[in-house]
């Protein structure tokens, strides 16, 4: 079962006042339902590929309206051929509508009136119910954060996009193909998103997972930056070990100043030790104490004696 199946289960089973229910009821209406007439007169037919947001949406009916209704289960002919949950109100299709906030005199509405979404209890159960129709969001095992949710016309994408904004959450609209999508891609944002439409425990789930992938990488730079400063030592005591070499092969090694043949000792006998280990080592070889700085000039020294010794061979 996919991540947004989850989170649609969690928010269809959701207890709501009746107010927020009208809100949810209204968002499920305007994204999945249609007109139809009927011989009982003005109805509706909603449609939807999820059992749970057809099942949700016959609740609903019921509670609020004690509607009758009809489902349908329907095949797809596509690829997926996933089922098709059809549900049909044969009448009161203009008296729900007009409850719901989407037919005035006016004629049918772009998006509810003002106050089916005045509560911000209410325009979050209407965020709720826009997920459950065309929400989805990509699983938490994924880096890539994105909650999303189709719509067809950019009217009711805007709309979205200002309940959205409600709530001091940054969502953007993109078309895709015919339809508009509108969409969060920050972490903070999909998990507040989350809290907002009430999928607590999808909330929990994503921010396990999203903490549990920050822990692995941060503990993965770490181990590249370890590894790579290993590899930085092994490379400068490599060099360090050739140029004593060459000066031990030119025969000027027992011509260097005592401080030099202590330090390059230290580095042959300790080939890959930091400059800090190479002054521990030193200073229990040879007493008293050298810094890192110090360490680091008389090898340095040994270094330019060296290349010296070639430009002269």
């Amino acid at each position: 079962m996919s991540f947004s199946t989850d989170i649609k289960q969690e928010i269809a089973n959701n207890e709501l006042e009746s107010h927020c229910q009208r809100a949810q009821l209204s968002a499920l209406t305007k994204l999945t339902s249609s007109l139809i007439f009927t011989s009982n007169g003005f109805g509706l037919s909603y449609a939807s590929e999820s059992p749970t947001t057809s099942k949700r949406t016959v609740y609903l009916l019921k509670e609020l309206f004690d509607a009758r209704t009809q489902l349908e289960v329907a095949r797809k002919t596509n690829l997926k051929k996933n089922n098709v949950y059809k549900i049909t109100i044969d009448s009161d299709g203009r008296k729900i509508l007009e409850e719901l906030g989407l037919y005035s005199s006016r004629g049918l509405e772009k998006h509810p009136g003002h106050e089916i979404v005045t509560r911000n209890c209410c325009a979050a159960a209407y965020l709720a119910g826009a997920f459950l129709a065309y929400g989805s969001c990509n699983d938490p095992q994924n880096a890539s954060y994105h909650l999303e949710i189709a719509v067809n016309d950019l009217e009711q994408a805007n709309f979205l996009l200002r309940l959205i904004s409600r709530f001091s959450l940054q969502a953007k609209i993109a078309k895709r193909r015919s339809r508009y999508i509108v969409y969060l891609k920050k972490a903070d944002y999909v998990s507040d998103f989350l809290t907002l439409i009430g999928a607590h425990n999808a909330k929990m789930r994503f921010e396990d997972e999203r903490i549990g992938r920050d822990i692995r990488n941060s503990l993965s730079r770490i181990d590249n930056c370890e590894i790579a400063n290993e590899e930085k030592i092994i490379r400068a005591g490599e060099k360090q070990l050739n140029s004593i070499k060459a000066i031990i092969d030119a025969g000027a090694y027992d011509k260097l100043p005592e401080k030099l043949k202590t330090v390059a000792e230290v580095r042959q006998k300790y080939p890959e030790s930091s400059l800090l280990e190479l002054c521990d080592y030193h200073q229990k070889m040879f007493g008293g104490t050298i810094s890192k700085s110090g360490m680091k000039h008389r090898l340095n020294k040994l270094e330019t004696i060296a290349l010296n010794l070639e430009e002269k061979a």
